[in-house]
């Protein structure tokens, strides 16, 4: 188990390093834009549905990473009666399978309205990208991220010597 934990964290490069390209082009496509627009009003008509398309592709490729490592925003009001009472792992752990188990549903809806978008012919305006393809890579990554979620939640009740990071 350990070293498929191990093999894990070795892959979180992958979207993290594709959230990173994601966010550098937003910033360059920005900048062109603000600059074409100011400078010689012409601005890039495209830049609206790519940078939409980019934040997608930011936010839902780092969301699998950022929740195995706990890197979510939290709001740490009870952290001190848990703690107090030596709940904290299990509070953790149930938070995690809750919120994993509720991801799944909002994952299977944006797949069917995919393949709705699929059938219709959805494209974006100017560019004429198939929107599917974006919305099957939010759901794939919702659901990546509900399963580590859920696996994060039984090692935190389970095993939570493996969650722990040697020095």
């Amino acid at each position: 188990m350990r070293r498929f934990i191990h093999l894990f964290q070795k892959l979180t490069v992958v979207p993290m390093m594709m959230s990173s390209v994601a966010l550098f082009a937003l910033m360059v496509l920005t900048f062109a834009d603000v600059v074409m627009r100011s400078v010689f009003n012409a601005p890039i008509e495209a830049a609206t549905e790519l940078i939409r398309i980019g934040i997608a592709l930011l936010v839902f490729s780092a969301l699998p990473v950022l929740s195995w490592r706990e890197q979510h925003i939290a709001v740490d009001l009870l952290d001190t009666p848990f703690a107090r009472m030596n709940l904290h792992r299990v509070r953790d752990g149930l938070v995690a399978l809750a919120c994993g188990a509720m991801l799944w549903l909002p994952a299977g809806r944006v797949v069917d309205l995919a393949f709705r978008a699929q059938s219709y012919g959805d494209q974006t305006e100017y560019l004429e990208i198939p929107t599917f393809y974006i919305a099957l890579f939010i759901a794939a990554m919702t659901y990546l991220t509900s399963a580590v979620l859920i696996l994060r939640g039984m090692l935190h009740l389970f095993a939570p010597r493996l969650l722990e990071t040697p020095e």
